[in-house]
Parts: C-alpha cells; structure tokens; sequence
C-alpha cells in the first residue's frame, strides 16, 4: 500500500484488496481556485466524497467520467469495488449537528494491508456508535487546522479516542493557500499539542501490517 498526499484533504491511496486486486483511491479532491494550492491529474478506481464544498468535490482533474471510469461515492453507506470495502459514516461539518456547515461523511477503507479512515471536514468528537466502527483502523487522515473542522486539541482527542497505529495529518494552513485558511492552525501548531517533532516524508508505504508501528505515530506527508 502506498499513500500520498495531494493537498488540502486529498490523498491518493494505492493498495491490494482482500482478493489480491489492486484499488486506488482518491479522497476529496479539490479546486485549485477554491485552496490557491496546485492539483495534477489523477486517476483513480474510486473517489470519495466527504462533502459538496469545491476544496473538497472537484472531479476536473479526475480521469475519467464518474461511474464510467471511476466508482463515485459522496453518501453514507457500505460499498464494494474490486474486492475493497468502503463504509461512508454520517457525521457533521461542524458541532451543531451540521445547522452551521452541513453534513460530512467519514470513509473508511478496508485495504489488505491496512484499514485507512479519512474523516473528511469533521467538526466534532464522535460519539460510541461512530468510534464503534472506526475501532480497527490502522491509519487515520484526520484535519487539524481548526476554523472549519476541529482544532488541533480536539483532533487529538479524537485520535486517543481511536488510538490508531499511523496519523496523518491534513486540512492545515500551508503556503500559498488563498487568505479564507488564514485562520487555520499550522502543521507545526499541530505537531506541539502532539508533543512531536515529527519528520514530513515524502510518501507513506506499508508492505504488510507487520510494517505498522506498535503505539500511535503522527506522519505528516509533503505535497
């Protein structure tokens, strides 16, 4: 399984199913307009949708036609694709159950080398039932940058209420984003409520689950 990160809250996840196919997926991509952040072509078997907001549904730059070259996914649910388990988890874009910012999906993937979450634009805790299927995942794709999803301090929160074996970080001011993420809390704002200094890779790569680390490890990934 090979991982990278496009930006913003996109990632293009590569890996073996449990019947020994091969599945890429691509989560929220976005507008380069709407971020002021560059983003290539990409192809993908399934793209994912957490919301309807252009810096995370823009399928310009996905090969392809949705569901005529790729499978679509934006709601709820559980979804199957070349032997690899999508479950779309309902939760909201903000802490008023979704009356400011709408709904959010969470997905999580059930790749054979690891189980991947990616929580989308959450905006709050979860509560038993949502941390209930998200209880096995190895890696977590979690936004930190506050404003629009939960801030640093809750994330944390949220990834001790997991206790997954991988974090990555995402949603986070960086360079050259357009003046409406100002606000945002940086990855290095992150990293200190972590209480890591953590190294940015270029790409993440798990082999086999025996490549997963035994307690919690932040990884943030460049773009």
């Amino acid at each position: 399984m090979k991982i990278n990160y496009l930006g913003h809250s996109s990632f293009l996840i590569t890996g073996k199913t449990n019947t020994g196919e091969e599945v890429s997926v691509v989560t929220d991509p976005f507008d380069p307009k709407a971020v002021g952040l560059s983003y290539s072509k990409q192809k993908a078997d399934i793209v994912t949708i957490s919301h309807s907001h252009p810096d995370h549904f823009y399928l310009k730059n996905i090969e392809g036609e949705a569901n005529n070259g790729y499978f679509l996914i934006d709601t709820p649910g559980e979804y199957e694709l070349k032997g690899l388990r999508v479950f779309g988890i309902k939760s909201f874009h903000d802490d008023k159950n979704g009356a400011e910012r709408g709904n959010n999906v969470m997905y999580v993937y059930d790749f054979a080398d690891a189980t991947v979450a990616h929580l989308g634009d959450i905006g709050h805790t979860l509560d038993s039932s949502q941390l209930e299927l998200l209880e096995e995942v190895d890696i977590l794709m979690i936004p930190v940058g506050g404003k629009f999803t939960v801030d640093p301090k809750i994330a944390m929160q949220i990834i001790e209420s997991i206790e997954p074996k991988i974090v990555i970080p995402m949603h986070y001011k960086s360079e050259n984003m357009i003046p409406a993420y100002d606000e945002l809390a940086t990855l290095q704002e992150f990293l200190a409520e972590a209480g890591t200094e953590a190294i940015v890779e270029k790409n993440l790569v798990i082999k086999s689950k025996g490549d997963l680390p035994q307690e919690t490890k932040i990884m943030p990934l460049s773009f």
